[in-house]
């Protein structure tokens, strides 16, 4: 709505000494009217704007002045004012006015020129907008206009004109590079997302205006909280790392953008929603902040209200903040798994049965929800995490509802692929789902099964590429570790199992190796080497089958047909890439006879086969052919490094002197590498998905990647080993064997010995507890005792009182005194024998007494150590007997209380029963005695106690002596250790002089006979002695005279 004249004036107090200049005013306003009509709003109001300082008094004369010179002056000359002067007037009208409704105005005038002067609005009003956020928090009108200015100014994206025609201003004339503006082609785009950027860093330098954002945002007022969504929205797409950190750091700022799911207006809903998505973007700690913010449980509400997969825009939009969340982000995926969500996931696929008449939004909304499924069983996902998600899928029937799509009939082409490849990740390496794939039957006449349909639409030429991709990547994982369906799908093929009346996976694959298709041909090559994958049993099986060519002519093995088709390769006639069809049948050969000695035996004893892979690789070739050489050398090399030498032409030696003399160790090595060289081989070897552009790229396959990966290493070095080398290798592979069988001795031992300790811990354990339970029942039967013998002195002190009036029914109660008298006969016995029992004990313990004085008075000597250990050993077991036979004389106690308490028990019963009991004085008498000889043998079974305690102590003691008599006899036996060790040294010593001596003498023997046979005079000892002797005897003699 145009605003009236009146509205220039509304809520401006009009001095009482301006009333003679009304008239000059309104001539002011009837010229703006007509200079609008020439010009458009936007200039005369910001022409009138230039001088409305006529409402202050003290500025009167100024008025006049600037009226007449804009009016009178300026304005006649027809002058018009720049986009630039227009907003720097706007802009100082924003910063210099002091009523609300003058800013108010003038901003939104900026947010009408703010898309077409986007650069100038930009540089000179944002810090005043900002300013204008801060400052007028109270007036939401204001705060809208601002944030809408802002927002084109920082928007990147063409948006529409808005229909509102109170925001519709006739845009001023444009000057110099504005004037014609075209339709902005890409350099244009690329400019305006510079300036975007370029304001979006301005605003975000001071991190408090973001902040200041997210504040508003908590203002409910339509025309405050949507503009401010779309400019944070803007902000995030801009620049989001910065923003994204900013949000991430301030207090509530992604609880706060939370709260937009919950209003109940949907514009801001589902702007809130490309908030999200843009919030979410590659930050997983955001990601994990939204989760759980209950985000899940929100979107999928919004989904289920909107229609699920017949749901408009809002779905598809919640699908996309979905994959922002769960796509690698384990967290958030255990999360949605945790929380049941999957389970919420199986009505979004059910379909009936009429499947006609897609629409494009439904289309798009099922494949994100396929891919939503995906996401949560990834193969890039830990394997943990996957297997536990489509466990789950199949458990709530997820996957069920998959395949019944898959076997649907009407369902459009892209959406059927996608269901493929989600079905295949769901089911690949759990051994549950893909049995249960396995089971699946198409809905024909007759029921076929699942793997066969699709296998007929894999080697059907006229089926849409990526759709023979999808169901080459299903068959894939339906064989990934599932030896079950390896064997399975072999077993097809052997002569055994073919049924003539019935399509099978094996005539399937075979038919497409065998084709004139080259994409069929690889495709089947590829597939039956996923069914021999890490499978030596069906690489040896596969061996057996056996095909008939033509009529007339023998059968050849699959094996000969392989490599006849490889040999003859360019004499055929194919639709397609020739070089496809050989790279397929050499990875099918390169898979099968890896690892498997007894299928290189068969490939080499075609004498064909090695000549015809020499001169492939020798030869020079083009750059299509390149792969082909190298795939070839693969082939060789796997022939040599996996050859068992039965076959004496083609042993290991003889082929590598073969590579040697024909093509050489370098070039070999050389036309290896250009396997791993090739452009598309890394792209296979990412993902297991084979995703291709186009089917002349459909080159490698994933899990070959792998194999060439772990064989490229090992046949280089086989090539250049010699016959000694390999030997020792072969020689520490024994060792390691050996090593590695006593290390898993070792390991099975310990862990029977950790399964023995835990068993002894849990026994540890329940004896524990056991011998608590028991505490707690011997303090109950304590407890019972002690409450037993208050009763007893109870009914004793009653018996006592009732005795006069019970002596009168002595003749009645003669049979109940007879019973008693024979009880207490019976304990008197059994007293007697305790008592016996007790004096036995006692002097058996006076004579481990009199043993212990004697252990004692005895001096500790080595010799007696051993001896007094072997009594006290004697005396332990003695005491253990000592203390059994105590343990027993006291529950024959505890049986004699028992006893006695029954027998008061029948008294007090007959006296209540009006029968006299035996309570005649010589029963009490009786009792008296019993009681008293109950009492002597309780104290004398404690002193008892008592002495066995004393023993107990002394034996202590004794062991106490007993060990350090036992170190001494260590330390003597040590002692005499050394000294018999001293001994036998001397002993040997000793000898060895004397064998020294005796060697002396035989010399001095020896030289006096040589001084004898010379005719020396040589004196005997026997000489000398006698001679000696005489002397001492003339010396006795002299000394007697003397």
């Amino acid at each position: 709505m145009r605003r009236s004249t009146a509205a220039v004036f509304r809520g401006r107090p009009v001095n009482v000494h301006s009333v003679r200049k009304i008239a000059i005013v309104s001539s002011f306003i009837l010229f703006s009217h007509n200079y609008q009509a020439r010009h458009g709003e936007e200039e005369s109001l910001c022409f009138f704007s230039e001088d409305r300082r006529f409402e202050y008094g003290s500025q009167r004369s100024s008025v006049k002045m600037n009226f007449f010179r804009g009016v009178m002056g300026g304005q006649a000359a027809g002058s018009q004012p720049s986009g630039a002067e227009t907003i720097q007037k706007l802009c100082d009208r924003v910063a210099s006015s002091t009523l609300l409704e003058d800013r108010r105005d003038a901003v939104r005038a900026l947010k009408s020129l703010s898309k077409k002067y986007r650069m100038e609005v930009g540089t000179q009003a944002m810090d005043h907008l900002i300013n204008i956020l801060q400052t007028d928090r109270s007036d939401s009108e204001i705060l809208g206009y601002a944030l809408d200015t802002l927002y084109n100014i920082i928007c990147n994206d063409e948006e529409e004109e808005q229909d509102d025609s109170e925001d519709a201003v006739t845009p001023l004339p444009v000057s110099g590079k504005h004037k014609n503006v075209s339709v902005p082609d890409e350099n244009a785009q690329k400019q305006a997302d510079d300036l975007g950027a370029q304001f979006t860093d301005k605003f975000i330098q001071d991190p408090e205006h973001v902040t200041l954002l997210l504040t508003l945002l908590e203002e409910f007022d339509f025309h405050v909280r949507w503009p401010g969504v779309k400019l944070l929205t803007a902000l995030l797409k801009n620049q989001g790392v910065q923003v994204q950190g900013v949000i991430l750091v301030s207090p509530m700022g992604v609880s706060r953008l939370m709260d937009l799911l919950a209003d109940s207006r949907e514009v801001i809903r589902n702007d809130g929603l490309l908030l999200l998505q843009q919030l979410t973007k590659g930050n997983a700690a955001i990601q994990k902040i939204v989760a759980f913010e209950n985000a899940f449980e929100r979107l999928l509400d919004i989904i289920t209200e909107e229609g699920s997969s017949d749901g408009g825009i809002v779905v598809e939009d919640c699908l996309l903040l979905l994959l922002n969340l769960l796509k690698n982000n384990s967290s958030n995926q255990n999360f949605f798994k945790e929380g049941s969500y999957i389970q919420r996931m199986k009505p979004w696929f059910e379909v009936g049965d009429d499947n006609s008449g897609w629409s494009a939004q439904k289309v798009t909304n099922l494949h994100l929800m396929l891919q939503l499924v995906r996401v949560m069983v990834s193969p890039v996902n830990s394997p943990g995490a996957t297997a536990s998600c489509q466990k789950s899928m199949y458990q709530c029937g997820l996957l069920q509802q998959l395949c019944t799509i898959l076997m649907a009939t009407g369902v459009p082409a892209d959406i059927l692929t996608e269901t493929i490849n989600t079905v295949s990740e769901v089911i690949r390496g759990s051994q549950v789902n893909q049995d249960y794939f396995a089971s699946v039957n198409a809905p024909s006449n007759p029921p076929r099964p699942a793997i066969v349909v699709l296998l007929m639409s894999m080697v059907n030429e006229r089926q849409p590429f990526v759709l023979r991709c999808a169901v080459l990547y299903c068959f894939q994982c339906f064989l990934y570790k599932n030896q079950k369906g390896q064997g399975e799908i072999v077993a097809t093929l052997l002569p055994s199992t073919i049924d003539a009346n019935s399509i099978s996976a094996g005539q399937l694959l075979c038919g497409g190796l065998f084709s004139a298709d080259s994409l069929s041909n690889w495709c089947a090559a590829v597939a039956l080497a996923h069914a021999l994958q890490d499978n030596l049993t069906q690489k040896e099986q596969l061996l057996r089958v056996q095909l008939a060519t033509s009529l007339g002519k023998p059968p050849v093995s699959l094996l000969q047909q392989c490599t006849n088709i490889l040999s003859q390769g360019d004499k055929i006639i194919r639709r397609g890439s020739k070089v496809q069809t050989r790279v397929g049948l050499l990875m099918l050969l390169c898979t099968w006879i890896s690892n498997c000695p007894i299928a290189v035996t068969h490939f080499l004893h075609n004498q064909e086969n090695v000549p015809f892979l020499t001169a492939q690789i020798s030869e020079n070739l083009g750059e299509d052919e390149r792969l082909v050489q190298g795939l070839c050398a693969l082939l060789l090399g796997i022939c040599i490094y996996y050859n068992d030498n039965s076959l004496e032409n083609y042993t290991k030696e003889k082929l590598k002197q073969l590579i040697e003399k024909r093509i050489g160790k370098e070039n070999f090595v050389e036309k290896l590498g250009f396997i791993t060289k090739h452009e598309l081989y890394s792209r296979a070897a990412q993902k297991p998905q084979p995703v291709f552009p186009s089917p002349e790229q459909m080159l490698f396959d994933h899990e070959f990647t792998k194999l060439v990966k772990e064989l490229e290493g090992i046949i280089t070095k086989a090539v250049h080993k010699s016959s000694e080398e390999e030997k020792k290798e072969e020689e520490v592979k024994k060792t390691l064997e050996q090593h590695d069988n006593i290390v898993t001795q070792y390991k099975e031992l310990i862990r029977e010995q950790d399964a023995h300790i835990q068993e002894l811990k849990e026994q540890v354990l329940s004896m524990t507890s056991q011998n608590e339970q028991m505490q707690v029942t011997i303090t109950q039967q304590l407890s019972q005792i002690q409450q037993h013998k208050d009763q007893y002195n109870i009914l004793k002190l009653k018996l006592g009182k009732d005795t006069q009036s019970q002596s009168n029914s002595q003749a009645d109660g003669s049979q109940v005194n007879g019973l008693q008298t024979e009880e207490l006969t019976q304990l008197k016995d059994e007293l007697e024998e305790l008592r016996k029992q007790h004096t036995l004990l006692k002097t058996q313990l006076g004579d481990k007494d009199a043993l212990i004085d004697t252990l004692r008075s005895e001096p500790t000597q080595t010799t007696e150590g051993s001896a007094r250990g072997t009594e006290n050993t004697e005396l332990l077991k003695e005491l253990e007997a000592l203390r059994g036979q105590i343990q027993s004389q006291s529950t024959e106690i505890n049986h004699l209380k028992t006893e006695r308490q029954e027998l008061l028990g029948r008294a007090e019963a007959g006296s209540s029963d009006g029968v006299p009991s035996s309570n005649s004085p010589v029963d009490f008498a009786k009792i008296a005695e019993l009681e008293s000889r109950l009492a002597a043998q309780t104290t004398d079974m404690e002193r008892l106690k008592e002495e066995t305690k004393r023993s107990l102590e002394s034996r202590a003691d004794l062991e106490q002596q007993l060990a350090s008599a036992t170190s001494t006899v260590a330390i003597l036996q040590t002692e005499k250790a050394k000294l018999q060790t001293e001994v036998q040294e001397s002993k040997k010593e000793q000898d060895d002089l004397l064998m020294l001596l005796a060697d002396q003498d035989q010399k001095i023997h020896s030289l006096k006979q040589k001084l004898k046979n010379l005719g020396e005079t040589v004196e005997d000892e026997d000489d000398l002695d006698a001679r000696d002797q005489t002397d001492d005897d003339d010396e006795e003699e002299e000394e007697d005279e003397d």
